[in-house]
């Protein structure tokens, strides 16, 4: 049986060594299944303790995607076999959440430097191993979008902290058009270190193999910025769509008021520019009730640690499981590929803030504690 992600402890010129982990499911563009959860959480915890490692390389197999999401068909498959209404009742999901969320603030907290191979496909899962990388390396290939509303959930994995805290309103446009950026986009909102190009991997490879790497993380972060910087001199990266559009996405997202931010999106539906006109066409195909829960999740998230965002985001995913859209939006995407999902709410409208707050009821049993406490402790 094919391992779900490769493992490989590389030699260097000073005998540390480069810890490598490759997803390994080219097929579903690496998306991420609770097998690589599992297998990623547990080496990565080998090589923070092994004093070898000197720093950790991920990457996708193959070269269109890093990883372009999650295992939203054994989630779906998940939530047809729970039909009991209670968000605690879906095993699977419970499981699945929890692991990833760990690994993805075990990645952000890791005591070593983390080099990610941002290229080709980075969305949902994937920006959330991404996300937390002390070094994040994006190339002429990469397409990096939270592109949940379309599903019926919502920018997880820790997307909420970091799109709350984007300049004033991209946050926002970002959650409810899942709009795609290329490199320069990514570099200009901090979403990324590096650019490199994308056939430039294996030449990056064989500098970390010839580098004499020091015993220190800090000597070892700031070597490979070093090296990285260097690699990357000769690639210019130029300014992307929404750069070239920021004032206009800050004038119209920005704000508490969701009906206006909303209006502001649908009125691009008539733009000249096509980049902003897709963005208008998802967001009004998407679900109007994960537009809701998204820009107030991003709003609850702003003055919140990031242990306190993965404890929230923990919650609402798990209600999305038996209330929500994204059942039907996994359907209508990825099962019975109709492209035609019946929201309900049907409009924004319908989506107040009242409304909303089914999302952030706690669904585990009354007196037991969120399964996510330790995160942020000693024990996390």
């Amino acid at each position: 049986m094919t391992s779900p992600v490769l493992f490989e402890e590389i030699a260097t010129a000073g005998g540390r060594k480069a810890g490598l982990a490759v997803l390994n499911s080219p097929q579903t563009l690496n998306g991420l299944s609770l097998d690589m959860c599992k297998a990623l959480a547990a080496r990565l915890e080998r090589w923070a303790s092994d004093p070898a490692i000197a720093l950790v390389m991920l990457r996708g197999a193959g070269n269109k995607s890093f990883s372009a999401g999650g295992d939203l068909h054994g989630l779906y498959k998940a939530m047809q076999n729970n039909t009991s209404g209670d968000a605690w009742a879906n095993e699977t999901a419970r499981e699945f959440f929890d692991l990833e969320y760990r690994l993805d603030y075990r990645i952000h907290t890791y005591p070593k430097p983390i080099l990610c191979w941002g290229s080709g496909i980075v969305m949902g899962g994937g920006v959330g191993l991404m996300m937390g990388a002390s070094h994040r390396v994006v190339t002429d290939s990469t397409r990096f979008a939270m592109p949940e509303i379309s599903i019926g959930l919502f920018p997880d994995v820790g997307g909420t902290w970091m799109l709350s805290r984007l300049p004033g309103g991209v946050g926002n446009f970002l959650a409810l058009t899942g709009a795609q950026l290329g490199a320069g986009d990514c570099l200009a909102l901090g979403l990324a270190d590096y650019m490199l190009g994308s056939e430039d991997w294996d030449a990056l490879l064989m500098r970390i193999q010839a580098a004499a790497w020091p015993d220190s993380a800090d000597g070892a972060s700031e070597q490979l910025r070093e090296l990285l910087l260097e690699l990357g001199s000769g690639h210019a990266w130029q300014a992307g769509p929404l750069q070239r559009n920021l004032e206009a996405i800050r004038r119209a997202c920005d704000g508490d008021d969701f009906l206006a931010v909303c209006s502001g999106i649908t009125a691009w539906a008539q733009s000249d520019d096509p980049w902003l006109k897709r963005a208008a066409d998802t967001f009004l195909a998407g679900s109007p009730g994960s537009a809701r829960l998204s820009f107030t999740l991003l709003r609850r998230a702003r003055l919140m640690s990031l242990a306190d965002v993965f404890r929230q985001e923990y919650i609402a995913a798990l209600q999305c499981g038996v209330q929500g859209d994204f059942q039907e939006g996994i359907r209508a995407l990825l099962i019975d590929k109709d492209k035609q999902p019946k929201w309900n709410p049907s409009r924004v409208e319908q989506a107040s803030e009242t409304w909303v707050q089914r999302y952030f009821q706690p669904p585990w049993p009354e007196g037991q504690p969120h399964p996510l406490t330790d995160l942020g402790t000693s024990a996390g």
